[in-house]
């Protein structure tokens, strides 16, 4: 364990994290909207103490190994996070305890989407914005670790994509081709944030909120900067675009990177997890549209909008919404809920299971059934042309034991703490599952839930985007011995 080179890299990470907060401090002085000493104080804490954390260690150089890779993955979203609390924490008229702050910043950097905050309109300009601006650089850093490092440290059948992505080497060192890796993956995140802002400007929001909702959604993030979230503007267009792009960063960001080099969309059709993940979506936007019909929830126009855009919205792990699901039979919120567990693709800004996961859970089950009706046959498990090893399946079920474990564990301690079972149940869903949204106490936000809960939550967030084993091995004795 070379702890001076992660400590060199975290002090890094801070200072460059602190120059984060130059945007939104702009706009507060442009603005004049007294957040501006908040913002300096925040940006001076985070760029000194990462400056103290590197000074003593700079001259290190050395390799960084698989448990070094574990450890600075736990670190960067806990230690930003707490680092990213500091202008919530400062800003004296949100009126945010200390737990509520961390909530919200970690909320932010983990991609979930949950709040605590209430009276978004009338907050300053500067707040909202660093709000977005937190969700779209943890959606990056996501995306680069899911793709180039996860894979590498064998995170419950993320290794499948060695060999497929630009990610690392497959030797058992962190290695410089993923400087390359996050340059190429960032620049298709870009780009489709781009895309994603352009359309939104161009079909009616402002040019603040076009970019604050381009960031979330590409993120699959949630936060809005409106209490009514993207119902606020009252647009179908707005809705069928958002549902486009929040779909589209479902999919392996890897997979978008080789499609735009070999300017080929056939890969898609191509790509397993992309294939299987599709039908989901479809199989349950297809019976929500169709239970709103029946149940005369909406017209046939309305059901299918808000039918697609809400499905899309919840099983990507984005939370936004744009009316109150309560109205909604109980039985479309819970099954969409449900289905949030699977999440997007590996690789991609959503959260949850992952759809590689889920098939390969599929495929084995349905490799057992055939088994048993022929017990000499030898059936290969495959995904796509590829044989599956049976370490890897192993580890997908180890994953999901794992998760469902945690699931348990977190939800007992929910309603230990005084919530309702259902309130805990969409809380947890909402946050091991990064999707922010949840239902009945907790379908309003997260103000609510007591200073336990939030704390138990926040650890359910971190769970969650770092793939669970990534944070529960440094609890492991065996990870700390030399």
């Amino acid at each position: 364990m070379h702890f001076s080179v992660s400590f060199r890299i975290l002090g890094l990470l801070l200072m460059l994290f602190s120059m984060t907060i130059l945007p939104p401090l702009t706009i507060a002085l442009i603005a004049d909207d007294g957040t501006a000493t908040g913002f300096f104080s925040a940006m001076g804490i985070t760029f000194f103490s990462g400056l103290l954390m590197w000074l003593p260690v700079r001259k290190v150089r050395q390799e960084l190994r698989i448990r070094d890779g574990f450890l600075i993955t736990s670190l960067f979203w806990t230690v930003l996070g707490l680092f990213g609390a500091l202008p919530f924490a400062l800003h004296e008229a949100l009126h945010m305890s200390a737990v509520d702050a961390i909530f919200e910043s970690i909320s932010g950097l983990t991609a979930t989407g949950a709040t605590v905050i209430t009276g978004l309109d009338e907050l300053p300009g500067s707040i909202l914005f660093y709000r977005q601006l937190l969700q779209w650089l943890g959606g990056i850093g996501i995306i680069v670790v899911a793709v180039a490092i996860l894979p590498m440290l064998g995170i419950g059948g993320m290794q499948l994509y060695k060999a497929e992505t630009p990610g690392p080497s497959k030797d058992s060192k962190l290695t410089p081709r993923i400087t390359e890796t996050a340059k190429a993956l960032f620049a298709v995140y870009l780009a489709l944030t781009v895309a994603c802002a352009t359309t939104y400007y161009v079909l009616g929001m402002s040019a603040f909120d076009a970019i604050g909702h381009a960031f979330s959604t590409v993120a699959l993030a949630g936060f809005s900067t409106h209490d009514a979230s993207l119902g606020f503007f009252d647009s179908d267009g707005i809705l069928v675009a958002a549902s486009f792009f929040m779909l589209v960063s479902g999919v392996n960001f890897g997979l978008h990177f080789i499609s735009w080099r070999r300017r080929s969309l056939f890969l898609y059709h191509r790509d397993s997890e992309t294939r299987f993940y599709l039908l989901a979506v479809s199989v349950c936007i297809g019976t929500t549209i169709a239970y709103l019909i029946v149940e005369e929830i909406h017209g046939h126009k309305e059901s299918i909008i808000h039918g697609v855009f809400q499905v899309i919205s919840i099983i990507t792990t984005t939370g936004y919404s744009t009316e109150n699901l309560a109205v909604w039979p109980a039985f479309l919120p819970i099954m969409a809920i449900f289905f949030s567990c699977m999440g997007g693709c590996v690789g991609s800004t959503a959260g949850g299971i992952k759809a590689m996961r889920v098939m390969l859970i599929y495929k084995q089950g349905i490799r057992e059934l055939k088994q048993l009706v022929h017990p000499n046959a030898v059936i290969p498990l495959k995904v796509g042309r590829r044989r599956v090893e049976a370490t890897i399946v192993s580890a997908v079920w180890s994953f999901f034991a794992v998760y469902t474990s945690t699931f348990i564990v977190i939800l007992l301690l929910l309603v230990a703490s005084g919530l309702d079972f259902l309130t805990a149940f969409s809380a947890v869903a909402a946050s091991l599952n990064n999707l922010g949204m949840g239902i009945a106490g907790v379908a309003a936000g997260f103000g609510s839930v007591s200073e336990f809960g939030k704390i138990v939550l926040c650890i359910a967030m971190l769970l969650g985007r770092l793939e669970i084993f990534t944070l529960l091995v440094l609890f492991t004795p065996m990870f700390w011995r030399l």
